[in-house]
């Protein structure tokens, strides 16, 4: 928005931004495939196109355009002079894109800009891309792939004589060649790309990818199709609402203390405050005791309450906070949402049961000096001391599995309930977990394609 206020300078603003707000969707694809010949960047731009929705735009789709002066007109000077001027190509690129359907779909330029002067002109229009791919591959395979190119005259689609030959006949039989795909023809034309690229590219700093197109097509597509659905950075106040989700042993404790360590956030166990609550006989810490005597559930009418006093503090809106332990069900999250509590980071550590058990059965505690020891990891120094440890009756076997079992029964409703979560394989080294979690928690989230 004040990006566009900045280029357009309306004389009345609020009208302007008002009318920006209903033609804008900034969920819609806005991207530039940039390439050398026989990149395969119209194939690519045609399958993201496809697979987004969107709106392909091409020099040549602009060219025949129907009932638009500008494009008769544009037309005609191509036909004699085999080129396109830099204002009337994006006149004719502003034209297509401020149409109704570019702007509800979005839109895909497929080797426009071509030249730096005109990336400049259609900055200046306040036509900018989110992401800008630019394929690249040795000009020594370009030359090969480009010399067998055949186009389908009905479909436009693209096929090669060795590496995509359709299997029925009659798209074979009406494939034709293309002009000026010759050796020397692809070569000049890869020089002249290679000297005009290089001016292009500081033009979008920040949002350029490059892929490599030397590799099979559905691989190139896929990179460039995951591109297009992440979004960038903002360097807007962001402050974190984590949750870590998980059975128990999966870590969820020490991924939290690691964020509370490296980023300030509150750390929130809920089994804690609950036990921290009952400590400060407080009137919650009264109703909480009866449930923590018999070894009952406390309701969740209690446990909200709880939650609600904490996260409502001054460190919790200021810092953020990472929270584990609650919800443990689809009523749970339900119920932490309607506090306005909704977390905007959730993720899931996924850790097989044989290693959970490897965690947690293993654990004893000395009862003498209150240190604990892990039989594998953390071995007891001396056979008195082992004679002397004690197992936590969470511990065993059976209550753990059982606390497992229950878990899962209801992570994929949590996992439903919060779909754009991300889910972290927990079972390898904790710092390297630590990186993935981070890692979500900084970069934006990939966005759900409908």
């Amino acid at each position: 928005m004040l990006e566009q206020l900045l280029i357009h300078q309306p004389e009345d603003p609020i009208s302007f931004m008002i009318s920006h707000l209903r033609r804008n969707n900034d969920n819609v694809p806005r991207v530039v495939i940039l390439g050398p010949p026989a990149s395969g960047k119209t194939t690519i731009a045609m399958w993201l196109c496809k697979h987004l929705n969107s709106n392909l735009i091409t020099k040549e789709n602009l060219l025949e355009r129907e009932f638009s002066l500008l494009s008769l007109e544009a037309k005609k000077h191509y036909q004699v002079y085999k080129r396109v001027p830099n204002s009337t190509l994006v006149s004719l690129v502003q034209e297509r894109l401020n149409e109704d359907d570019c702007l509800r779909r979005g839109w895909i330029l497929d080797g426009i800009p071509e030249r730096r002067e005109q990336a400049l002109m259609i900055q200046t229009l306040g036509l900018a891309p989110k992401h800008v791919i630019v394929l690249s591959a040795p000009d020594s395979v370009l030359i090969e792939r480009n010399v067998g190119k055949r186009i389908d005259p009905v479909t436009g689609e693209i096929y090669h004589t060795t590496f995509d030959w359709p299997p029925e006949l009659e798209i074979q039989n009406r494939l034709i060649q293309p002009e000026g795909i010759s050796e020397i023809d692809t070569a000049k034309k890869l020089l002249e790309y290679h000297r005009h690229i290089i001016r292009i590219l500081p033009s979008y700093p920040k949002i350029l990818k490059t892929i490599s197109s030397d590799q099979p097509c559905v691989d190139v597509f896929y990179q460039a199709l995951t591109y297009v659905q992440s979004g960038h950075r903002c360097n807007a106040p962001f402050t974190p609402k984590v949750l870590l989700c998980g059975p128990m042993g999966c870590g969820k404790k020490l991924q939290a203390a690691l964020l509370s360590q490296k980023y300030g956030l509150v750390n929130i166990s809920c089994g804690q405050l609950l036990k921290e609550a009952m400590a400060a006989e407080s009137s919650l810490g009264d109703l909480i005791e009866p449930f923590f005597e018999k070894r009952m559930t406390v309701p969740d009418s209690i446990i909200t309450r709880v939650l609600t006093e904490r996260l409502k503090q001054q460190d919790c809106i200021q810092k953020g906070w990472v929270l584990h332990g609650f919800p443990r069900d689809l009523d749970q999250a339900r119920l932490l949402n309607s506090m306005g509590y909704s977390p905007n980071r959730v993720f899931f550590l996924n850790v097989p049961l044989d290693s959970i058990l490897e965690r947690l059965t293993l654990r004893r505690t000395d009862p003498v000096t209150g240190e604990r020891f892990h039989l594998m990891y953390k071995p007891p120094p001396t056979i008195e001391v082992q004679a002397r440890l004690l197992q936590n009756p969470k511990d065993s076997e059976e209550y753990i599995k059982l606390q497992t079992d229950l878990f899962y029964r209801n992570s994929g409703d949590l996992e439903q309930y919060y779909d754009r979560a991300i889910i972290v394989n927990g079972d390898q080294d904790p710092y390297t977990v630590f990186e993935y979690i981070e890692s979500g928690i900084i970069n934006p989230l990939p966005r759900k394609v409908t």
